[in-house]
């Protein structure tokens, strides 16, 4: 008989401080919701600053004491995350959980403002960068983790170094499985180093199955279109399911760190949160070492 393991399994968090990209909708949203509601001190890192303060209030009003920040970043741009680590290292002095969740899917070629594929850009260089900016408040800390949202459009797929800015060519798919790739590729080698170093922090990569969100909106923050939603409910699941992989990775405690975890139905597209020992395969540490290397020197952000 299968644990299903739900939000129930979550222990209390109170004195626990969250930071979460894209917090304030779709995976990010309900992982923000269940872990204030346990206790947590959640920062909803975010774009669109409205729209965050809509969300806070959200969970605010649903749950009684819930403690949510709103502070402002912008992926695209490098600045913009440097500015945000340090907006958030004066106001708070550690970080327990650091949820790299946002990102975009499949949209129109643009360039990030440093000048590479937005998707590679917002969905990887941006959370590497914000990831050893934030390092330092949590390397100490007992129990805390970076969790990297990756996907299942990680497999079958390979990194072209020669084409970042996608100047030799665009295919939205295939940048948007690259920077996934990367994403599990990271978050894998940094839990290694971690480790090397015997620093306290965990690192965990994580994917929702096939989730009904608003990624599919193409990097322009407004409702996905409908066609795309509609297909999505049919085959995925829904925010809330989507998100348990998530707040697995972040709470579970029997985790060691290096794991991937996903649904644990058909081929992962949907079900309940467990390890996946697929992390395995799809893991290259030339590639990954590879990429690290060309991380640091994009972003100025070494370990």
């Amino acid at each position: 008989m299968k644990n299903n393991w739900t939000t129930d399994n979550i222990g209390p968090q109170d004195g626990r401080i969250v930071v979460i990209t894209g917090g304030s909708s779709g995976i990010g949203l309900e992982a923000a919701k269940s872990l204030a509601q346990k206790g947590a001190e959640v920062v909803i890192a975010v774009r669109n600053i409205e729209k965050g303060i809509r969300a806070a209030e959200s969970i605010k009003s649903q749950y009684n004491g819930a403690k949510v920040e709103v502070m402002e970043i912008e992926l695209s741009d490098l600045e913009s995350v440097k500015h945000f680590a340090e907006s958030f290292a004066l106001k708070y002095k550690r970080l327990d959980i650091l949820i790299n969740n946002a990102g975009v899917m499949v949209p129109p070629l643009k360039l990030t403002k440093q000048g590479y594929e937005l998707q590679f850009g917002t969905n990887h260089l941006a959370h590497f960068a914000l990831t050893g900016l934030l390092l330092p408040l949590m390397s100490g800390i007992p129990g805390s983790r970076v969790i990297t949202v990756s996907s299942i459009a990680a497999r079958r797929t390979r990194i072209d170094f020669e084409n970042l800015d996608a100047g030799k060519g665009y295919s939205a798919f295939k940048f948007y499985s690259q920077s996934k790739y990367s994403n599990l590729l990271f978050g894998k080698r940094l839990d290694m180093l971690l480790k090397e170093r015997g620093l306290l922090t965990k690192s965990i990569v994580c994917h929702p199955g096939v989730s009904a969100t608003n990624l599919t909106s193409r990097g322009s923050g407004k409702p996905s279109p409908g066609i795309i939603t509609w297909g999505f409910k049919i085959v995925g699941q829904p925010a809330s399911m989507g998100a348990l992989p998530t707040l697995f990775a972040a709470t579970e405690p029997s985790l060691n760190g290096g794991e991937l975890a996903g649904p644990d139905g058909w081929d992962n597209w949907r079900g309940y949160p467990a390890v996946s020992k697929e992390i395995d395969k799809l893991y290259d540490k030339s590639v990954a070492d590879k990429l690290w290397k060309v991380s640091e020197e994009i972003t100025g952000v070494e370990f």
